[in-house]
């Protein structure tokens, strides 16, 4: 069993060991401006999902359990885990959320009771920046497990004159998930070459990151998470940056103004207006 953190909402903090890998949807993954209120969109572009954030404008990363168990989420910013600071792998301390939950996560965790909030922020002033990390500053990204059930003894008549077979234990069930985790190896190494590919590809370089801005509240408490698999169930990530630089990746189209036809008309309104009042 492994001691784990969580939000006051419900969302949890656990550590243990794993790889990454995909699979199928657990968690929904949106990333919302606080200033604006507005919950930014996503541009397709070469595989991955991009947003367009505001320089100064504070964000939160909110997370959503589609299932009804819980799950741990392991959240990285700029290749930095938020909870504990390390250099982010999905083997670290994560988040957990308990069934069909959903919760913002507001910042880098500083404690069990508040957060230095996540603000979009000029790249050398980053976090990951300042820290000597910006290799992968730009990333926002997830790792969730799903949670190992627990197993309990089916009741047996009495007397029982034959010897019980032993049941699916933990050993054979644990050397099958790593068969599987074995098995899938491959696909994440594809997929990390077409991003450093997609990089390569980038006309302008990255201009923001995630700052360490000001302290708030956010208080948590403690739970116990043992993982179902050492390799996460999904993994989700987002790329980010201002929204001149993905106009000028092409990931964003140009704003063009709305055309406006001044051109003379024979029906210029489409219904019969009001007659002026009597006596005008």
């Amino acid at each position: 069993m492994f001691r784990t953190f969580a939000l006051l909402a419900g969302a949890v903090l656990t550590a243990t060991a794993c790889t990454p890998a995909f699979g199928r949807p657990l968690v929904d993954l949106a990333v919302i401006d606080r200033d604006s209120g507005d919950w930014l969109p996503t541009y397709p572009h070469r595989g991955q999902q991009w947003i367009a954030g505001t320089p100064g404008h504070r964000y939160s990363v909110r997370l959503t359990n589609t299932t009804g168990q819980r799950v741990l989420v392991v959240l990285s910013v700029d290749g930095v885990n938020a909870v504990s600071g390390q250099t982010a792998s999905p083997s670290q301390a994560g988040y957990v959320l308990d069934a069909w939950q959903s919760t913002e996560i507001n910042g880098w965790r500083k404690s069990l009771d508040d957060v230095a909030q996540f603000v979009f922020t000029d790249l050398p002033d980053s976090y990951a920046a300042r820290t000597g990390r910006p290799a992968n500053v730009g990333v926002i990204g997830v790792a969730v497990f799903e949670e190992r059930p627990v197993y309990r003894e089916p009741p047996r008549p009495y007397p029982y004159p034959y010897p019980a077979s032993p049941p699916y234990g933990r050993d054979q069930g644990m050397a099958e998930a790593e068969r599987r985790a074995s098995n899938g190896a491959a696909a994440p190494a594809a997929s990390a070459s077409k991003a450093r590919e997609a990089a390569a590809d980038s006309t302008a370089a990255q201009s923001i990151g995630t700052g360490h801005g000001a302290r708030e509240w956010s208080p948590v408490s403690q739970t116990d998470f043992v993982r179902a698999s050492r390799s996460p169930a999904q993994v989700i990530q987002f790329r980010y940056d201002d929204y001149r630089n993905l106009v000028a990746r092409g990931i964003v189209p140009r704003y063009r103004a709305p055309y406006r036809d001044n051109e003379p008309h024979a029906f210029p309104n489409g219904f019969v207006a009001d007659p002026p009042p009597r006596g005008w």
